[in-house]
């Protein structure tokens, strides 16, 4: 059915919000989680200078590079083999020589695809700086002016980040290569920061240059820096320390291995995924209070939902990731409220691994005593695996007369490591032919084969990500702190792992389309109404006005202060 023909009414978010919001701590109640970035959320990129007289930043140049590093053959480029080990033995001169001399923005894309693997992430990080506030109007040219620019503002996480790292391009030829310290030929704090920011910027440049000769596989000096960067961070300080802290922790973890300190073991467990499952229900419960991505990305998903089921009595939602089942609480009063066409029966099947099946089934049971104080007709099914890959057409009562629905919420990440698992799941969801797919994801690259590509990719994103949690939820230190240590796992499968133990692989929204297209979907987009209550729902929130929500073709990328980190998009099958 095409998304048009739909002129159902627009939900009224207020009367839903204030319903959702009745029933929250009555659907946190028990033992489930969120699936990994449900009830977090997760980045980007950094600078580029011409020369000192040059531009050393561009806005658009980091999409353009990340799309041509993981962005080329479907799901091939999505699954780096895990024997893809690349090499990254560049000589320390070499990387100096292409910082002192830089590339043409314009170049930016071709010369980025035929440099060594750290040498290109080098210019990744060259170009990931442009997003300052109102750096783009002032035209600012040099580091110099960017200092000035922040003169009396305070500086967010990520543009801390932002500064260490043009800073760390623009004097790496002062960086002494006989000592792992670097030197400082700046000498004086940058124009306008504080001594606080300006001890964070410096802690920063520390962690860059030991990711670096990670790279370059020069551990015994990453090892004295990281020194530096483990005596000054600490994960109860400023955000930026405890970003810095928790990523050299993950680097520490990346030498031992790779020095034979610790074995490898190759497990393919998801850490994080287990201590979402074991986290308090109260930590829960105030991130999903107070943190906006989560009932952004919900309700906008319900909404599409509703919108393309309008003319439909009877409703099978497939849902992949129940867990608490919130956003299904939100679909039964969108649909109790429609006022031209009764639901004779919401169905929903649950799909599950056999080691959460206590959970699920406790979920379902809760949902099925909501809809009925709601007098909706209402079943579910639970459908359990030992894994995935087991998935079949047969597992699932499909009548003709229903009309389905897929809800995915930051599912798939989890399955890009495993194409053969992927490619059966996808091929039984088209069988099982929706009219919509609602897909969740974060809005990252952080599945690159090269080391230090992912290493930069991460650390701004996970820098935006504290920065939201301080933020957030600044004051409720026991909640914060337990949300930092699932990203630190998040960080840690990044940064420390190789192969299979790289259990969560984030790819952006392009390299989706590009995958989902082979099965021939296609995005339906979201009504404008959708925006609006997107918006409306952030708005919500006590810092809603940091949570940005803008348009990717036709999917919607939530963000913070600009910086992406969700995506939502909206399919059907041909």
């Amino acid at each position: 059915m095409e998304f048009d023909q739909f002129s159902s009414p627009a939900l009224n978010f207020k009367g839903i919000q204030v319903g959702y919001e009745s029933i929250q701590e009555d659907a946190f109640q028990g033992n489930e989680s969120f699936s990994g970035m449900e009830l977090l959320g997760e980045i980007e990129s950094l600078p580029h200078e011409n020369g000192k007289g040059d531009k050393l930043f561009k806005d658009q140049n980091l999409k353009q590079i990340q799309e041509s590093q993981v962005d080329n053959s479907v799901l091939e480029e999505i699954n780096f083999d895990s024997g893809m080990k690349m090499q990254e033995t560049q000589l320390f001169h070499e990387i100096t020589g292409i910082k002192k001399h830089g590339v043409a923005i314009s170049e930016s894309v071709e010369y980025n695809k035929q440099l060594p693997p750290t040498l290109a992430s080098l210019e990744l990080l060259r170009n990931y700086g442009s997003r300052f506030k109102g750096l783009g109007e002032q035209n600012t040219s040099t580091l110099s002016n960017i200092e000035t620019s922040l003169d009396h503002q305070m500086m967010s996480t990520e543009e801390i980040i932002r500064v260490a790292g043009a800073r760390y391009v623009q004097y790496s030829a002062h960086w002494n290569d006989s000592f792992c310290i670097p030197m400082h030929p700046y000498g004086l704090d940058l124009g306008g920061l504080s001594e606080e920011e300006n001890r964070d910027v410096e802690l920063a440049q520390f962690l860059l240059g030991a990711a670096e000769r990670v790279g370059c596989q020069q551990f015994e000096r990453a090892n004295r820096l990281l020194l530096h960067c483990q005596w000054n961070a600490s994960a109860s300080a400023t955000p930026v320390q405890r970003v810095i802290f928790h990523f050299a922790r993950a680097l520490r973890e990346r030498i031992d291995k790779e020095i034979g300190r610790i074995t490898v073991n190759g497990s393919e467990k998801n850490e994080e995924r287990e201590l979402l499952q074991k986290m308090d229900t109260n930590v829960a419960l105030t991130c999903h209070q107070k943190i906006p991505f989560n009932q952004v990305m919900q309700l906008t998903g319900i909404q599409a939902i509703v919108e393309h089921v309008a003319r439909e009595t009877k409703i099978h939602l497939l849902d992949l990731e129940i867990k608490r089942g919130v956003h299904c609480i939100a679909l039964m009063q969108a649909l109790t409220e429609r006022q031209d066409c009764t639901v004779k029966l919401l169905k929903i099947t649950a799909i599950g691994l056999n080691e959460c099946k206590t959970k699920i089934e406790e979920t379902c049971k809760r949902l099925a005593s909501f809809a009925e104080s709601l007098n909706l007709p209402f079943s579910y099914k639970t459908v359990f695996v030992n894994d995935m890959e087991e998935i079949r057409d047969d597992h699932f009562e499909i009548e003709e007369d229903e009309a389905v629905a897929v809800y995915s919420p930051y599912f798939l990440r989890c399955m890009v490591a495993r194409p053969y698992c992927m490619e059966n799941l996808m091929r039984v969801i088209r069988n099982i032919k929706p009219v919509i797919m609602i897909v969740l994801e974060v809005e990252a690259n952080h599945n690159s084969p090269s080391f230090v590509t992912r290493f930069i990719e991460a650390l701004f994103f996970y820098s935006a990500f504290f920065d939201c949690l301080e933020t957030c939820i600044k004051h409720e230190i026991e909640s914060r702190m337990t949300i930092e240590e699932v990203l630190s796992e998040g960080i840690r499968n990044i940064v420390a792992m190789e192969g299979r133990e790289r259990t969560v692989r984030n790819v952006k929204i392009n390299v989706w389309r590009r995958f989902f297209a082979r099965y021939r979907m296609v995005e339906t987009g979201f009504s404008e109404s959708s925006m609006y209550q997107a918006e409306l729902v952030a708005k919500e929130f006590a810092f809603g006005k940091f949570c940005t929500i803008d348009k990717n073709g036709k999917c919607l990328i939530v963000g913070w202060k600009g910086t992406p980190m969700h995506s939502i998009s909206a399919w059907r099958f041909l």
